[in-house]
């Protein structure tokens, strides 16, 4: 790709870690416009409806609600920003979770940074772009040997607050570093961890890592 081709595309980063994103502006900012960051759901719909980006490259998981919230929250406002998630997980939970909530693309952190301009590209272009192994969730979900109603079940029985708690506790966070990452009490943390184990017939804390971690939700 030429190095002046990408050079109007306006672009807002949207993840949770400052090196990250930082790497990311100086990887693809010579061949895009990077306008804003954001490391939250509420920043990230305040920066992209203020910016009005041509591509949002949007994380999964974000404190506040995840990335689905963000394209809920400025697809209902903005339908025309095109976002490409960019992302660790190849989870097929969070896959078709974020392509269904309006995502344009789907690509993993492992893409080299001219794959990742050639994609945000193609993506403000309007076309679909999805890392080869991810292709196939989605391809399998349309064609129906997914069940996507089945996908997300047992999640959608949580809150968004609910599901931002499980990731932590099966990331090994304690209740005060979660309330720390959360800006909520520890009690409150107490009530969503008893909560998420009600709903999901847990039993304690153990079980439920190892349920978040059989579904690829850390």
């Amino acid at each position: 790709m030429d190095e002046t081709v990408g050079a109007a595309w306006r672009v807002v980063v949207v993840d949770d870690h400052a090196l990250f994103r930082s790497g990311v502006k100086h990887d693809i900012g010579q061949r895009v416009q990077v306008v804003g960051e954001a490391d939250d759901v509420a920043t990230a719909v305040a920066e992209i409806l203020a910016k009005t980006p041509d591509v949002v490259l949007l994380d999964v998981h974000l404190p506040g609600g995840g990335g689905v919230a963000v394209l809920k929250q400025v697809l209902e406002r903005q339908p025309g920003v095109r976002f490409l998630a960019l992302s660790v997980s190849d989870a097929a939970e969070d896959v078709i979770g974020v392509i269904r909530a309006g995502a344009r693309g789907y690509v993993t952190k492992s893409i080299s940074s001219a794959e990742l301009v050639d994609a945000i590209g193609r993506v403000a272009e309007g076309d679909a772009v999805f890392s080869p192994r991810l292709a196939g969730f989605v391809l399998d979900a349309f064609s129906g040997s997914i069940d996507v109603a089945s996908v997300d079940e047992e999640l959608d029985r949580l809150s968004t607050r609910e599901q931002e708690v499980l990731r932590l506790i099966a990331r090994g966070y304690q209740y005060k570093e979660i309330a720390r990452e959360l800006f909520i009490s520890i009690k409150t943390v107490e009530t969503h961890v008893s909560s998420v184990l009600r709903k999901l017939q847990l039993s304690n804390r153990h079980q439920l890592t190892r349920w978040a971690t059989d579904r690829k939700l850390v």
